[in-house]
C-alpha cells in the first residue's frame, strides 16, 4: 500500500524551479515550473512517458537528462508556445528511481529538476474492474455529505459556498463520503462513481466538477489528492471500488490554458476564440452524424468539435501531444488511486479515433479493467457502435467494454408510467430486450435507475411506491451492471418534467449536522421512505450472494394483463421476478411459467421471506414485485 507521506513528499518535489537568464545581464530569476504528469511508474504497459513542462521562457531552454538508468530522452519538442516543452521518454526496462534533468542555456546549466518514477503496487495491472458483480452507487459530492466545513470555501478558489442556492456549492466532499461508508457497506452498494472531484475554478456552477481547470488536482473544497487515496483505500476495506468520472471532451474556461494555450491547435476554434472570445462553434448535438455513413464532414464537424458553453472549451483530441495528455492523465488516475473504472462522460462527443486509441490505451494497462461510456440517446444501434466487440459496417473499433444504457433506462421509466394497452405499457420493456441483439455483449452495460442529469425516480413514478419498487428490482435483477443515485433509496424527489438539475442533485438528507431529516440514522424519515430504504438494502444485500442475479440466464414472457414474469437461472439457483402493475389485487395462475421452474415446487419471497407453493394461484394483493427464490 501507498505512504500518504511518502506521496505527499513526492508531490512537493513537483514545486520546481529554474533560473531564466536576461538576454543583458547574468542576472538569474527564479520562475516557477511544473511538470506534467507530476510522476509515473516504472513497468508500465506502454514504456513511453510524455511529460508537460511550463515555465516562462521554458521554449527558449535545452533541457537535458542528466541521470537516468535505463531511461532515454528521445525527443525535446517546442510548439509555437514559449512557455511549454514537451519531453518524451524512453522508459523500457528502466526501475524505480528519481531522474536527473537540467536546463541549459548556451551550454550553461541554469536550473535543474527532479523526477520520479515509482514501484507499482502489486498487480496494478491485473485489478479487477466493476462488473456484474458489482452495484453502483452514484453521489454527486457536493450534495452528498459535509464531512469538513472548513473547506467549504478557499481562498484560491472563485466560488464560495451557498447552500441557501441550488445552483451554488453546497460544502459536500471527500471526508463526507468517507463518513458515510459504513451506511453504503450496510445498504449493499460494492462501487462508488463519484462526478468529478477535479479542481473547478469557476465563478458560478462549479460545484458539479465537469468544468475541469486542472486535470492532476482535487478541488480544495473537495479535499487534496491524498484524501483522494484516502477514500480509495477505505472504500476498498469495506469491499467497495471507486469509479472515477472522466472527461476528455471538454474543460473549464478556468484553466490556465486558456490564457497561456500549450499549442495553436490545443483547443477546437482556438484561433477564432483568441481572436475575439464570443466568436465560439457550439456543438450541434447530433450525434449520430460521426457514424452515419451518409453524413458530410462539415455536420461532422459540428458535432465533434462545437463547445458545450462559453464556459467549456473543447479540447482538440487530434493534436497528438493533447491526445497523450489526456491517455496519461487517466492512466496516472487509476495507477494513483488504486481505481476500479472509468466512466466517460459525454463519449461519442470527443474526436472518434481518438477515443479509440484512448479506451486501447487504458485496457493494455489494465487488461481486466472496466471502463463505462455514456452515450445519452435512446437508440440501441447508437449506442452499440461505440462497445468494444461490436463489428461496425465502417470498420470503426472500440476497446471500451461498457456503455450506459438509456435506451433501456427510457423504456423503462416509459412502460412504468403509460397505460397499459396491446402496444403500450410493459410489452414495450419486453421487446426492448429484443435489441440486445445489436450490442457486442449486453451484460456490460449499465443500466440506472435515474443519474445527475435525470429527474428523480419515484418523482417520475408519481409516488407510487409500487411502481418504484417495480423500477428499482427491474434494474437491480437485471443481466446488466446496475447503478443507482444517491438518495434514491429514500425517495430523494424533483420535479417531473424538463431539467431540474438544482433539485436532482439535492442536498442527502443528514449530510449536514442541521438536517431534521437524517437517512443514516433514519430519524425523520417517513414511513414510506423506511420500506423504500428497507426495500433496497434487502435487495441490495441478497444480490450480492446470489449467482443467478450476478451471471444467471435470462428468460422472460409476454407480459399479459399488467403483469411481466422473468426469471434469472444459475446452477441450482432460479428466480421468479413478478412485475404486477395492477391496483387490485390478482391471483396469477403460476402453470404458464413452470418451464423455468427448474424442478422446483415452491419459492421464497426474498423481501418478506413468505414462502408460496407453486402449483397454486399467486394472490399478488397490491402493485409491486414480487421475486421468489425457488426451491425443491
Amino acid at each position: 500500500m501507498k505512504s500518504l507521506i511518502k506521496l505527499s513528499a513526492i508531490a512537493a518535489s513537483i514545486s520546481l524551479s529554474f533560473a531564466v537568464q536576461h538576454a543583458n545581464a547574468n542576472d538569474f530569476t527564479k520562475q516557477h515550473l511544473s511538470v506534467e504528469p507530476e510522476f509515473w511508474w516504472a513497468d508500465m504497459h506502454n514504456s513511453q512517458l510524455q511529460l508537460l513542462i511550463y515555465g516562462e521562457g521554458i521554449a527558449k531552454q535545452q533541457i537535458k537528462l542528466k541521470q537516468g538508468k535505463k531511461v532515454k530522452l528521445l525527443a525535446v519538442d517546442t510548439t509555437d508556445s514559449p512557455n511549454h516543452v514537451f519531453v518524451t521518454l524512453e522508459l523500457k526496462d528502466a526501475p524505480a528511481q528519481t531522474l536527473s534533468f537540467d536546463i541549459v542555456n548556451k551550454n550553461n546549466v541554469i536550473g535543474q529538476f527532479d523526477y520520479s518514477l515509482l514501484t507499482r503496487e502489486a498487480n496494478s495491472a491485473k485489478r479487477i474492474g466493476f462488473n456484474n458483480k458489482d452495484v453502483i452507487y452514484l453521489i454527486t459530492p457536493d450534495r452528498f455529505v459535509n464531512g469538513n466545513p472548513d473547506n467549504d470555501n478557499h481562498p484560491s478558489m472563485l466560488e464560495k459556498a451557498d447552500r441557501s442556492f441550488d445552483g451554488g456549492r453546497h460544502g459536500g466532499d471527500i471526508m463526507g463520503i468517507r463518513k458515510a461508508l459504513p451506511y453504503l457497506h450496510d445498504l449493499g452498494v460494492t462501487q462508488l462513481w463519484i462526478n468529478p472531484l477535479l479542481e473547478n475554478n469557476q465563478e458560478k456552477y462549479s460545484y458539479h466538477g465537469y468544468s475541469t481547470t486542472d486535470f492532476y488536482r482535487i478541488d480544495p473544497r473537495f479535499g487534496t489528492n491524498e484524501e483522494y487515496l484516502a477514500l480509495v483505500q477505505e472504500a476498498r476495506s469495506f469491499g467497495i471500488g471507486v469509479i472515477k468520472d472522466v472527461i476528455v471532451n471538454h474543460m473549464g474556461s478556468g484553466h490556465r490554458w486558456m490564457a497561456n494555450f500549450p499549442s495553436n491547435s490545443w483547443i477546437n476554434g482556438q484561433q477564432a476564440w483568441q481572436q475575439n472570445p464570443k466568436d465560439i462553434l457550439y456543438t450541434s448535438h447530433r450525434r449520430t452524424t460521426v457514424q452515419d455513413p451518409y453524413a458530410v464532414a462539415s455536420d461532422r464537424a459540428d458535432f465533434d468539435k462545437g463547445w458545450f458553453t462559453d464556459t467549456m472549451p473543447d479540447m482538440n483530441q487530434i493534436d497528438p501531444k493533447m491526445a497523450t495528455y489526456l491517455i496519461q492523465n487517466s492512466i496516472w488516475w487509476v495507477e494513483y488511486a488504486g481505481l476500479s473504472g472509468i466512466r466517460e462522460d459525454t463519449y461519442s462527443y470527443a474526436d472518434k479515433a481518438f477515443l479509440t486509441q484512448w479506451s486501447k490505451a487504458i485496457m493494455d494497462e489494465y487488461p481486466n479493467f472496466n471502463i463505462v461510456g455514456e452515450e445519452w440517446t435512446g437508440n440501441p444501434i447508437t449506442v452499440s457502435y461505440w462497445q468494444a466487440g461490436k463489428q461496425n459496417n465502417d470498420g470503426y473499433t472500440s476497446y471500451t467494454p461498457s456503455m450506459m444504457d438509456f435506451p433501456l433506462y427510457d423504456t423503462l421509466i416509459a412502460s412504468l408510467t403509460e397505460p397499459e394497452g396491446w402496444d403500450t405499457g410493459l410489452i414495450n420493456l419486453y421487446q426492448r430486450l429484443a435489441d440486445d441483439v445489436v450490442y457486442a455483449k449486453p451484460t456490460d452495460l449499465v443500466l440506472f435507475e435515474g443519474n445527475h442529469d435525470t429527474n428523480r425516480l419515484y418523482s417520475l413514478m408519481k409516488n407510487d411506491i409500487g411502481l418504484f419498487n417495480i423500477a428499482m428490482a427491474y434494474v437491480l435483477t437485471s443481466n446488466r451492471i446496475p447503478q443507482i443515485f444517491y438518495g434514491t433509496e429514500v425517495l430523494m424527489q424533483s420535479p417531473s418534467e424538463g431539467r431540474n438539475d438544482g433539485a436532482v442533485r439535492g442536498d442527502f438528507p443528514g449530510g449536514w449536522p442541521q438536517d431534521k431529516v437524517n437517512a443514516f440514522t433514519e430519524e425523520g424519515l417517513s414511513v414510506t421512505q423506511k420500506e423504500a430504504l428497507s426495500f433496497v438494502r434487502t435487495l441490495l444485500n441478497y444480490r450480492k450472494n446470489s449467482l443467478a442475479i450476478q451471471q444467471g440466464n435470462l428468460r422472460h414472457f409476454v407480459p399479459k394483463d399488467g403483469i411481466y414474469v422473468q426469471s434469472r437461472q444459475h446452477g441450482d439457483e432460479t428466480l421468479l421476478i413478478i412485475y404486477n402493475k395492477n391496483d387490485q389485487s390478482v391471483a396469477l395462475d403460476l402453470h404458464r411459467f413452470s418451464s423455468v421452474f427448474n424442478g422446483n415446487t415452491y419459492g421464497t419471497d426474498i423481501i418478506n421471506k413468505q414462502s408460496y407453493q407453486l402449483d397454486a394461484p399467486l394472490k399478488l394483493e397490491q402493485k409491486g414485485v414480487t421475486i421468489l427464490s425457488l426451491k425443491r
